[in-house]
């Protein structure tokens, strides 16, 4: 037989099986059709049965999705793939719950929130304004957690930048973890624990309630949060980097200052972003401790002062539509500075993240 012969004989196909690599195999689309099929078994069901709970639908159609897709795929492709289909289909399924609280809990807080807050309720307070009364505004309390957050800020960031370095860089033996033991203690302290602590201290020495005082109160609340969150950014940084400072006679001191903090700087910046974020809507440490006031007090160290979480929960205690209105309003604004604190850490993590080369 020829060369030219062999060459123009066609190849063999390889048998399709169904347990094999060439295996059918259903569309990119099929998901979505499982979904469709599974939302509306489960609202069938739902209404055939009385269920007046949407949650109830929502459960039985995550259910009839889950087995509609393990069934179809093991019929058409094979049990390999029906098991990885399936488990794809339970973190879909847990992903949806998690987010739909969410996504709910944002459409009620702007949908209702955006009735009352416009830059009159932004930049006047409540001095005057009946409770239950419409009118009024916030800002007495964004002045006060911007104080209150600002001073926990410069008194724990500092801190839990030391502590974390030490624990890192010098960190051994019997003090090193006792150190971490106690910060992992911290991290799980109930914010009431910390306000009743500082409450003790003013009572001890007749102090008057302010901002200051909350301030402590969150800055406690606060540390752990940064040591951890450094300490983790600052193990990332490669070894061989210190290594090589330290074989060019650079001290360990300029090494840590020069070389790994300026690398895990990113980190840093993100974890204490977040830390902040996560004191900026305590409420019980502000409730014994700075009291609350309707009036504009820009005097952190002196009298008492309001915190957008106490302005909330002051509104919502008061029980009318117009105290209601702006305890949403507060909120939306509370979860606004919330997001944009994550924004900016996102941003600078990202400006400052090592330039990846080819």
């Amino acid at each position: 037989m020829s060369q030219t012969a062999i060459q123009d004989r066609p190849t063999p196909t390889p048998p399709v099986r169904k347990d094999g690599l060439r295996s059918r195999s259903l569309p990119r689309f099929a998901p979505l059709g499982f979904a469709v099929v599974a939302i509306a078994l489960g609202v069938g069901l739902g209404l055939a049965a009385g269920w007046e709970s949407r949650i109830q639908w929502g459960l039985i159609s995550a259910l009839f999705f889950v087995v509609i897709s393990y069934v179809v795929t093991t019929v058409v492709e094979n049990k390999r793939q029906a098991k990885d289909r399936l488990a794809t289909s339970v973190v879909w399924v847990c992903f949806v719950l998690a987010v739909i609280p969410l996504f709910s809990l944002i459409w009620v807080t702007v949908s209702r929130g955006m009735k009352v807050l416009d830059g009159y309720f932004l930049t006047h307070s409540m001095a005057g304004v009946p409770g239950f009364e419409a009118g009024g505004g916030v800002y007495h309390a964004i002045i006060g957690t911007l104080e209150q957050v600002g001073i926990a800020t410069v008194l724990s960031v500092p801190l839990g930048l030391l502590t974390a370095i030490y624990l890192v860089e010098y960190g051994k033996g019997t003090l090193a973890k006792a150190v971490t033991f106690f910060v992992d203690v911290m991290t799980g302290i109930p914010s009431i624990v910390a306000g009743l602590f500082l409450l003790s201290i003013m009572l001890l020495f007749e102090l008057e309630p302010s901002g200051l005082m909350g301030a402590l109160a969150l800055a406690i609340l606060m540390v752990p949060v940064v040591v951890r969150s450094t300490e983790e950014m600052l193990k990332l940084v490669p070894n061989e980097l210190r290594e090589a400072s330290l074989a060019l006679g650079v001290p360990k001191y300029r090494t840590i200052v020069k070389v790994v903090i300026p690398t895990a700087l990113g980190g840093i910046t993100t974890g204490v972003m977040l830390a902040i974020a996560r004191i900026a809507g305590e409420t019980a440490p502000i409730l014994l401790l700075v009291f609350g006031s309707q009036l504009i007090n820009s005097n952190p160290f002196e009298g008492a002062q309001s915190s957008l979480p106490f302005y909330i929960w002051e509104q919502y205690r008061v029980g009318s539509e117009a105290s209601y209105d702006r305890a949403w309003a507060a909120a939306l604004v509370l979860i606004a500075f919330v997001m944009i604190l994550n924004l900016v850490a996102r941003g600078i993590a990202r400006w400052k993240a090592p330039k990846s080369g080819r």
